[in-house]
């Protein structure tokens, strides 16, 4: 009788166990949000903050002035973005020479990388002797720091008897004088050789990735089917691997177009016109004509530049999800 007196009734171990268990799941739902709070609030102190005090400095008056109370500087609304804007003014005309000439370098970078790392990739997926070594070597660019490489580059093409003049003219005689690769139109093509040193290994690394997902029995298919290795590339590999190609060509693109390092270490802090970038223009009119307001203004256009080719790209290249799978 005492025993069962002490029972509770089975509706208040129910009431018990039913509000225990809606306070685990609070503690559960709440988890997610926990662990990413710290990425948040990385991600508002180092990216949101200052793009947007950025985009505010676009549209005021701020420069070596005005720069000790910058918070109260001088509005003057869309006038920085007009002057960016405006082809008939120097900086104009600057603004637009700069911007496609950054879209040719991004677009010879992106295609050179690409060849270099799908063909390295391609050649290093099949098994031979020495494979893991080479792959290492391959990698070595990616892991050395850029502004160490681009040092590098810099020493090697800085005079006119450095070592890249002493193979072309002195070993394979295939320039008759010794050209300047730091200066006039020369600097464009050093710029892009340098960049495309210390990108490539990405691209070979993501390609290697992607072509081990090719199953073997696909080749050894076509094979039967008489199809040569052209063929098994062209209409096997490619599409199979058109996804991470996407994924890749759009990291590669954001990245390439805002490349600041390898300008500023090869060139200093005035690059020769032929061979200068947005991020350094950007760099020059902030810092080196102290001229914060108009930063902010071509740094803002070149975000809202970025972002709507990002999404044009996602939308007609992504791979869609098709009705009815998740």
């Amino acid at each position: 009788m005492a025993t069962t007196l002490n029972e509770s009734p089975p509706e208040s171990r129910t009431a018990r166990t039913g509000s225990g268990g809606r306070r685990r799941r609070r503690r559960l739902n709440l988890l997610p949000y926990l662990l990413v709070l710290p990425e948040l609030v990385a991600e508002l102190l180092i990216h949101i903050i200052p793009m947007a005090l950025g985009v505010w400095i676009a549209f005021l008056s701020l420069n070596q002035l005005s720069i000790r109370h910058w918070i109260s500087a001088p509005f003057v609304g869309l006038t920085n973005f007009r002057n960016g804007l405006d082809p008939s003014t120097a900086i104009g005309s600057q603004f637009f020479q700069t911007l496609g000439r950054t879209a040719v370098y991004t677009v010879l970078v992106l295609g050179l990388c690409w060849l270099l790392g799908t063909a390295a990739a391609y050649f290093l997926n099949s098994q031979f002797r020495g494979r893991g070594l080479l792959r290492a070597l391959y990698l070595l660019p990616f892991a050395l720091p850029v502004f160490v490489s681009a040092i590098a580059f810099a020493f090697m093409f800085n005079q006119r008897d450095g070592i890249v003049n002493k193979v072309l003219v002195d070993e394979l005689h295939l320039v008759d004088d010794r050209p300047f690769w730091l200066i006039g139109s020369n600097a464009f093509v050093t710029l892009v050789i340098a960049s495309v040193w210390t990108a490539w290994p990405f691209a070979f690394l993501l390609q290697l990735a992607a072509l081990q997902t090719v199953p073997d029995e696909v080749y050894e298919a076509a094979a039967l089917d008489g199809a040569g290795r052209w063929r098994q590339f062209f209409g096997i590999t490619l599409p199979m691997i058109r996804t991470p190609n996407v994924v890749m060509l759009l990291l590669m693109f954001l990245a390439t177009f805002n490349q600041f390092t390898v300008p500023y270490v090869l060139f200093g802090v005035s690059p020769p016109s032929e061979a200068t970038l947005m991020s350094p223009l950007i760099y020059q009119f902030s810092f080196g004509n102290w001229n914060f307001g108009l930063g902010g203004a071509v740094s803002t256009l070149l975000l809202v530049l970025l972002f709507v080719v990002s999404a044009v790209y996602i939308r007609l290249v992504m791979p869609k999800e098709r009705p009815g799978h998740a």
